[in-house]
């Protein structure tokens, strides 16, 4: 179950503009011992991605895309349980490498990085095989959205992860 938590500097909430952050049900933070952060599914949409996306903007512009390999290739590499922190910068960084993209949407202009990218076109393997770990258990991120809408958030991996793919030459793709 999820509710609203209002920031302090709005005064009209309206949910269906994602200004309102949605918290899961008190029972569920308290039993364990957080709170997501998180307003909606997609990829830019918690506080660890914008997060993220600052760092960006903070490094030199040759090191960033070193920055978003490594989002990419810690959460490959990790077989045990994986952070759901971990996982929410890795998926921004499949995000901001899905921009480059046929048929890629541009990055959230209110949380995504505001200093222009490199070409992330490379990492286009790395970012489906680190999408693919998680939404593979263990994965906390999972776990956290089983208990929420975990199908929104299923769809909106699933769409991600179709983007990164490349398209076979042999695919036709013309409407009938």
């Amino acid at each position: 179950m999820l509710h609203l938590v209002v920031p302090e500097d709005v005064e009209d909430p309206d949910p269906n503009r994602c200004q309102c952050r949605l918290k899961r049900c008190p029972d569920i933070a308290t039993s364990l011992g957080e709170t997501m952060g998180t307003w909606d599914v997609g990829p830019f949409d918690n506080d660890t991605a914008g997060d993220f996306c600052d760092a960006l903007d903070e490094v030199t512009e040759g090191s960033r895309e070193a920055l978003v390999r490594d989002r990419l290739v810690r959460v490959i590499d990790i077989a045990s349980y994986l952070d759901a922190d971990v996982a929410q910068e890795a998926i921004a960084a499949a995000a901001l490498t899905a921009t480059q993209c046929p048929g890629g949407e541009p990055a959230n202009p209110h949380y995504g990085p505001k200093q222009p990218l490199p070409d992330l076109l490379s990492l286009r393997e790395f970012a489906a095989q680190a999408l693919d770990r998680i939404t593979t258990e263990p994965s906390e991120l999972m776990e956290l959205w089983s208990q929420a809408d975990a199908g929104l958030w299923q769809a909106s991996m699933i769409s991600l992860r179709n983007i990164l793919l490349p398209q076979r030459p042999d695919e036709d793709l013309r409407l009938l």
